[in-house]
């Protein structure tokens, strides 16, 4: 507005003009589009629903209304799309998030993430079913029957006074997500919504549809992922005679994508156990998929009992040659198993060694009985992939009563930690009094990782035992086949000091079987050595490299029929080479004939 005086010829003031405009029209436009160009920035920082909503929320509220409510879909938290035709009646909406102008208090009537039902008459329940959005004033028939057969709304309409509210549906790829409210009430906005406003709303509600579904997409394929790598995972702490395990696995929080940490515990013949752990470059279906390839193989080639500095070799190759095979197609991103890392222990509890290699991942723990820790020195090979370079094992002598810490780098690392950091904390936190491995593991992650993690964490915690005299029985025997009928007795009266004679028919015919293949097939020296835990182990080692066979004696065969012999009545049966021949070993299962 504009003051001037009016001046005659004199220069004499003979009255006073005032020039106004009314801005309002404008003022209102400018408003709308900073309200919508704002949304643009704040709402759909994250891939979040609920935190997506309540940008929302708090964004509309109370520039454009005095309260807001996003309601949402059932099937839409869990990732998936509604279907596209919703029955007539009552609508059941769970409220993803709500906002109030100051000054009002909703707590105690209304509360987020509950499931509200909404009537045919709630113009909740129309907008959704009809695919509008609807305006209404408190004044109007459809609300007052509304209010009148939904009794929560009434009590809120007669508590703050509403005057008008726009209902409008959230749609994206041509289905409905859910239904944002938003109220004007009397003490706050004495002007109600008009069409204008519907406009707005509708502007609004299409950027926050855009951003929901983008939240909707990224919940569904990280559950996929998720439950993929915890399908690929062990399901429960494996039991093993020679060590005591726990482990956890914390996917990465926030908007990270689920990765592809792995880890394992395989039993391996001689009472001896294998401990892996392993992560995968990427995160996602792709990364999850890609780390159970590489549990598997590792079973595989754990299976042949491959020291950990071959195994890592063969896993290597089989990872090279993979790429290989899809050279010729070009997809924009780097395969997971390319750079993948990993760490390869195999504990012997007869000796208490763990021989150790790793592939480009982080170095173990080794924690003390006096509580003393020290990061375990040890070669680093390559990561995983690249192909033509060779890894090294290291052997360590675990002590009665200590602890192997094996872990991915996500527990060390953090945007203001860094490894050595990390490493000093972790030796910290293991040094922490607990009741059990599984409360150390909880420990060390709420001590480590106390926040969502930008990054998967896998550890992997096992206290190893050492198998005394007791359980032990060794003989070296002359390569003389009369010594046979010696071994079954020496076999037998092992089993008579032990308490388990009625195992000796079954050892005695494994023993025999095994040893006089030894005489007549292999070369010195030969040694026969039973192994006592949950299972009874008979091994017989030779200088030949030469393995036998199962196959199905002939009628006529005068051989052929001690090893099948030997597999039926053992759980199971197998060959392990080293350094000077090979062992073959039988595990019986004890109580059972």
């Amino acid at each position: 507005m504009d003051v001037f005086p009016l001046k005659d010829a004199d220069g004499s003031v003979r009255a006073v003009g005032v020039a106004a405009s009314d801005y309002s029209q404008q003022y209102d436009s400018r408003e709308r589009i900073a309200l919508i160009s704002e949304a643009r920035t704040r709402v759909g920082t994250s891939l979040d629903i609920v935190g997506t909503a309540r940008e929302f929320a708090e964004l509309a509220v109370p520039r454009f209304a005095d309260f807001v409510s996003v309601d949402l879909l059932e099937p839409v938290f869990q990732g998936e799309l509604p279907t596209p035709v919703l029955p007539r009646g009552v609508t059941a909406l769970r409220m993803a998030a709500y906002q109030w102008a100051a000054g009002h208090a909703l707590d105690a009537v209304i509360s987020a993430t509950e499931v509200h039902t909404h009537p045919w008459s709630s113009p909740v329940a129309r907008c959704l079913a009809e695919n509008r959005a609807v305006r209404h004033s408190t004044k109007d028939p459809e609300v007052i029957r509304w209010l009148a057969e939904d009794p929560v709304q009434a009590s809120l309409a007669e508590t703050f006074g509403p005057h008008s509210l726009i209902a409008v549906p959230i749609r994206a790829q041509g289905v409905s997500l859910g239904v944002v409210l938003f109220v004007r009430y009397e003490a706050s906005h004495e002007e109600a919504f008009g069409p204008d406003c519907t406009a707005i709303s509708e502007d609004l509600v299409d950027r926050l549809a855009i951003c929901l579904d983008n939240a909707r997409r990224f919940t569904r394929e990280r559950g996929i992922a998720l439950a993929l790598q915890r399908a690929l995972l062990p399901r429960e702490s494996t039991v093993h005679p020679a060590v005591e395990t726990a482990a956890r696995y914390l996917p990465a929080g926030g908007g990270a994508q689920a990765g592809g940490d792995w880890f394992d515990v395989v039993p391996l013949p001689g009472a001896r156990v294998g401990l892996v752990v392993g992560d995968v470059v990427g995160h996602g279906i792709n990364a999850s998929a890609t780390m159970g390839r590489l549990r598997t193989a590792v079973r595989t080639l754990a299976d042949i009992d491959l020291p950990p500095e071959e195994l890592l070799t063969h896993l290597d190759d089989i990872i090279t040659h993979t790429a290989g095979e899809h050279g010729g197609e070009p997809t924009g991103e780097i395969p997971g198993d390319i750079g993948a890392t990993c760490l390869y222990a195999v504990y012997d509890p007869v000796s208490g060694t763990c021989s150790l290699a790793r592939a480009g991942h982080p170095a173990p723990v080794l924690i003390h009985p006096d509580g003393t820790s020290s990061v375990i020195d040890m070669p680093c090979g390559p990561p995983l992939g690249l192909g033509s370079l060779p890894f090294e094992a290291a052997d360590v002598i675990v002590p009665e009563g200590g602890l192997l810490a094996l872990f991915t780098d996500g527990l060390l690392t953090t945007r203001d930690r860094y490894v050595d950091e990390g490493c000093s904390d972790l030796c910290s936190a293991l040094a922490l009094p607990a009741t059990s491995l599984d409360a150390l593991c909880d420990t060390v992650l709420d001590t480590l990782c106390p926040e969502p993690h930008a990054d998967d964490v896998t550890l992997l915690l096992a206290r190893p035992c050492v198998f005394g005299e007791d359980r032990l029985a060794s003989w070296d025997l002359p390569s003389n086949p009369a010594v046979v009928a010696d071994a079954r007795r020496l076999a037998a009266e092992q089993l008579a000091l032990w308490g388990l004679a009625e195992a000796a028919f079954v050892t005695q015919l494994v023993v025999s079987e095994l040893v006089t293949n030894a005489m007549r097939h292999a070369g010195g020296p030969i040694r026969l050595r039973l192994i006592k835990g949950e299972t009874l182990i008979c091994e017989v080692s030779d200088g030949s490299s030469v393995s036998p066979y199962l196959r199905r004696a002939r009628v006529f065969d005068e051989g052929g029929r001690g090893l099948f012999m030997v597999a039926q009545f053992t759980k199971r049966w197998g060959t392990r080479y080293t350094r000077t021949g090979k062992t073959i070993w039988g595990e019986q299962v004890l109580g059972m004939p």
